[in-house]
């Protein structure tokens, strides 16, 4: 019996997730004729059809649905044997994938980056920014070793170290004609006068929890797509936010007419490091989250 390659599973994992033959061998980094015929080897080793084909579209069967499930629990075993391999090899040296979301990764990795070229020079570390959601996926799914987030968040089948506590600040225009940051009251916002990020960025849920605004009539129906944008729209005086103090202390306020006014020692969101449960790099981890830290 002829077994699947590492390879056909792995592309046909990237097809099930992209539902498109030319998206996902993009993704994959290999031709979209090399692509095709690997699934078609994949399907004929298996003798089961995975994929409906038609000129528009790409439907992945119930059998291709329940094989993609278990094609990437193969490769995160597969990843796992590699990361036995490699544990027993000098610490934090070798390929190490960290997701980070964009709240933290501007504002941590001009400091971080060169101190782990410094004390871990053999360690060659790939990024990958995105929402938390997104990476907790691709952390489950063995695409990523560990991520850098933001808590609380609800996850599942990892561990997570929290690093410290980064405290929320109110941000508004130095002369604001919506509200007066020295006699800040949650009752005496305008309505609608709260600009915060999209949904889909814990920064937002954090904000809303750690700086208690429960009237959701004070919040804008307008929302941020970045930080930078949302940095704009208060120093044009559109509304008030809350940013932290890793923000604070960037040059994100730099030639801004936007001042930040502490808050209760109580809001505030917490940086961690998580990564998948029973990983043979967790010591390593461990490392990195010390140097974090500093």
């Amino acid at each position: 019996m002829q077994l699947p390659t590492i390879k056909q599973l792995r592309y046909f994992v990237a097809l099930e997730k992209h539902k498109h033959f030319g998206n996902a061998a993009k993704a994959c980094f290999v031709s979209q004729s090399a692509f095709s015929v690997a699934i078609k080897e994949l399907e004929s080793h298996l003798g089961a059809q995975l994929v409906d084909r038609t000129n528009k579209s790409v439907t992945i069967t119930r059998t291709g649905r329940e094989i993609a499930s278990h094609a990437r629990l193969c490769l995160r075993d597969i990843e796992h044997l590699t990361e036995l391999a490699q544990s027993n090899q000098s610490p934090l040296t070798g390929r190490l994938n960290l997701g980070i979301i964009p709240t933290i990764a501007p504002f941590m990795l001009p400091e971080l980056l060169p101190s782990i070229r410094k004390d871990y020079p053999d360690l060659k570390l790939y990024l990958r920014e995105d929402t938390t959601r997104a990476l907790h996926t691709l952390l489950l799914e063995g695409e990523l070793d560990l991520i850098l987030i933001a808590l609380p968040y609800k996850l599942s089948n990892v561990e997570i170290m929290p690093l410290f506590k980064d405290q929320f600040f109110l941000a508004c225009h130095e002369n604001s004609q919506l509200i007066d940051p020295n006699n800040y009251s949650l009752e005496n916002l305008p309505k609608e006068s709260v600009i915060l990020l999209e949904d889909g960025h814990c920064l937002r849920d954090h904000a809303l929890s750690a700086c208690k605004i429960r009237n959701q009539d004070t919040v804008s129906r307008f929302a941020a797509s970045s930080l930078l944008t949302l940095v704009n729209m208060v120093d044009s005086d559109i509304g008030i936010t809350y940013l932290t103090q890793m923000a604070q202390n960037s040059s994100l306020l730099m030639n801004t007419h936007i001042k930040t006014y502490p808050l209760d020692k109580n809001s505030f969101r917490e940086i961690g490091l998580a990564w998948r449960k029973g990983s043979a790099r967790e010591e390593e981890f461990m490392m990195l989250a010390e140097l974090l830290k500093q």
